[in-house]
């Protein structure tokens, strides 16, 4: 029986996280051959050691996806490895706890260096921290698809997923260079999709909801063994009372890059989130 993706050539960037991995090992299943992309190479192994094991195809590429000469590297490899790309998930993304006031609101003693000893305001965050988040989440989405869109025009088409967030809609306190960018992504992911629509590249996106990783349960714990006052907002917030797990996101992402499925779908953003979207907080 043939496999739904047999024989497309899928990148993965922050293919050595808790929900692009999962990703990766699932377009394998169906017969994708899966470029696994991050930093880490050890965390990258292991998302392929669960392929292989799996009889499925990947390679493994280390890369700065902020890094135009690395990408167009990157891009090169993988056509002369796999042939053109069909599918990029544009994973790689992340926030930066320098980039983030502990507080919630301005106080006056923000300015006057007065805050308790491991406090700080808006005016006491690293701003070369606030302009790394920044780059990682919005050029870090446009350098892998200027490049791989170049081999899915010249192929005939092919299909990109960006990644969102809940931040997209509505800020979350504290995450303002976050925020600020992931409202970015799916801005450009209807801008990019107008524009490569001759092409017959369809570009969406993905916003996740509050989703299971070790960082989660760091902030916010789980429903299981307790929550932080923050995960009790979260869940009390969520009509599904849970956090996301990555399995959940693997219907929404098949759909996107099916083109007999979602043909005619392009330039969204789809909401993955429990219904947390659906709740006004009154």
């Amino acid at each position: 029986m043939k496999k739904l993706f047999e024989n497309k050539v899928a990148v993965v960037t922050g293919a050595g996280g808790t929900l692009c991995s999962e990703i990766a090992v699932r377009l394998a299943e169906e017969g994708a051959k899966v470029v696994l992309v991050g930093r880490t190479a050890e965390k990258l192994q292991k998302v392929a050691d669960k392929i292989v094991a799996n009889g499925d195809t990947c390679l493994v590429y280390p890369c700065d996806v902020t890094d135009k000469e690395a990408v167009d590297a990157l891009a090169a490899k993988v056509e002369e490895t796999f042939g053109p790309c069909d599918f990029l998930i544009n994973g790689a993304g992340g926030n930066n706890i320098k980039a983030m006031p502990t507080i919630t609101k301005f106080d006056e003693r923000e300015l006057t260096g007065e805050l308790p000893e491991g406090e700080r305001g808006l005016y006491n965050i690293d701003l070369d921290a606030f302009h790394g988040v920044l780059d990682l989440n919005t050029m870090g989405t446009v350098l892998p698809t200027l490049a791989f869109a170049r081999q899915m025009a010249k192929n005939g088409g092919g299909n990109v997923i960006n990644f969102a967030s809940m931040n997209t809609y509505c800020p979350l306190t504290r995450c303002f260079a976050y925020a600020m960018s992931k409202a970015a992504v799916s801005n450009l992911t209807q801008s990019f999709a107008a524009y490569f629509a001759p092409a017959k590249i369809r570009i969406n996106a993905i916003a996740p909801g509050f989703m299971v990783n070790e960082r989660s349960k760091n902030y916010l714990g789980t429903v299981e063994e307790g929550l932080t006052k923050r995960g009790e907002q979260v869940i009390g917030h969520t009509p599904m009372g849970r956090f996301g797990e990555a399995s959940d996101l693997i219907g929404c992402v098949k759909w996107l890059l099916n083109n007999d499925a979602a043909g005619f779908v392009t330039g969204i953003t789809v909401p993955v989130d429990g219904g947390f979207l659906t709740l006004g907080g009154v």
